[in-house]
């Protein structure tokens, strides 16, 4: 249809650039190949026909404008969002393979020796897609489509508009940013730049999924100091940095971890380890919908560095906390337009809205707190971040189309 003429074009393009974020990394955007694509987008955005298209600093998004061609001037601004990056799993060399009217039962053999296999018994969301063309990794790779299918999907609805001028609409925004996945791509979006009264992230998962409920987000570094002395003398010397990372671990609530938790429950979760008898090192990230236990879960952390410094009798565990962004539901709840809005727009298009706490965050999280209303609606992909994503391409063209109804209610 010439509503998506080249939406699985561009998609299939987007995702074959590597443009993995890197958070240990002090320039924005963190890799050249994310700045490098952002460059070619703003390119794309000209060549469509977009006005006022420039890269913002120091934030490193690209923003662009379709200007309104309704005689009415009172029609809100409208803003959509995506992010370019994609997380810490192989994305060199990505080989997307299309599965053609899928039968909702049968696994999918992602590489040439069967080793990956994306089956509805370990995946049950499969059999959603029964009759659906998915696109799918080669498994050696993850996909891409967090949150390149968000990209191509503006750029469809984009491009569908430019070409029917007799559709009238207010003036559009487009954003499309850098490191997302890392945590830090909305931390120098520009709200007055940028434009909009209210915006949406394009950055959900399946079909009908619209958030504003978020969790509150904290990352926390731990460094553990020792004594390293040889083991034939270490009696009452020693001070293994190791063991106290342990013993810090083993402090924490052992059932509030993500592999325990769902809903609402939030959780403290390690996910990066190293160290030597000498000094060691620990990650975590502290996630909870609500303020007032996410406040305390903080606490909880801080609380149990200063014991063991105590019971030391010296400063050998040090502890860096960082808040990450919050639940957006205390900004959105204060005003729902934009939810109701496009919980409207998937109605009109016979689209079940599934409206759910998010166990996450997108951009949106940040972007509400800076004075722009930004939920998120879906973009499609499934079993995000890894080898076993994939993205149908009926859901995508449905991402499509409740974009131009949310232009289309919003001009009304």
């Amino acid at each position: 249809m010439e509503k998506y003429q080249n939406l699985v074009t561009r998609f299939l393009k987007y995702v074959k650039t590597e443009t993995r974020s890197n958070e240990d990394s002090q320039t924005i955007p963190s890799t050249a190949n994310q700045k490098e694509f952002i460059a070619e987008l703003a390119n794309e955005l000209k060549e469509l026909g977009l006005v006022n298209v420039h890269i913002s600093e120091p934030s490193g998004y690209v923003y662009a404008t379709l200007p309104s061609n309704n005689d009415n001037q009172d029609v809100s601004k409208v803003g959509f969002i995506a992010h370019v990056d994609t997380a810490d799993f192989n994305a060199k060399n990505v080989n997307p393979k299309i599965v053609e009217k899928y039968d909702g039962v049968s696994d999918i053999y992602l590489d040439e020796n069967k080793e990956y296999v994306l089956s509805p018994k370990d995946f049950p969301n499969l059999k959603n897609y029964r009759g659906h063309d998915l696109i799918t990794t080669d498994g050696s790779t993850l996909l891409g489509a967090d949150d390149k299918a968000g990209v191509a999907e503006i750029m469809a609805a984009l491009e569908f508009l430019i070409d029917h001028p007799e559709i009238k609409h207010g003036e559009i925004k487009v954003g499309f940013g850098p490191d997302e996945e890392i945590g830090t791509g909305a931390d120098n979006f520009d709200v007055k730049d940028f434009g909009a009264d209210f915006a949406y992230t394009v950055d959900g998962g399946p079909l009908g999924e619209l958030e504003y409920e978020t969790f509150n987000a904290a990352q926390v570094k731990l460094t553990f100091k020792g004594k390293d002395v040889h083991t034939a003398t270490a009696k009452g010397i020693m001070i293994n940095a190791i063991q106290l990372a342990t013993d810090y671990q083993n402090s924490l609530p052992q059932d509030e971890v993500p592999e325990k938790t769902e809903g609402r429950q939030g959780f403290y979760h390690l996910f990066k380890f190293d160290g030597t008898v000498d000094e060691a090192h620990t990650t975590y990230i502290i996630r909870d919908h609500d303020r007032e236990k996410f406040e305390s879960r903080k606490a909880l952390m801080q609380k149990i560095a200063d014991e063991m410094n105590a019971q030391l009798g010296e400063k050998r565990v040090l502890i860096e906390l960082k808040d990450q962004y919050y639940n957006m539901a205390e900004v959105l709840q204060k005003d729902m337009t934009s939810v109701e809005l496009a919980k409207q727009a998937m109605e009109e298009l016979d689209i079940k809205p599934v409206i759910y706490p998010v166990r996450g965050g997108t951009d949106g999280s940040k972007i509400s707190f800076m004075g722009l209303p930004t939920p998120n609606i879906f973009a499609g992909g499934e079993n995000m971040h890894a080898r076993f994503e994939y993205v149908s391409i009926q859901t995508m063209q449905k991402a499509v189309d409740v974009i131009l109804k949310i232009i289309e209610l919003t001009a009304k």
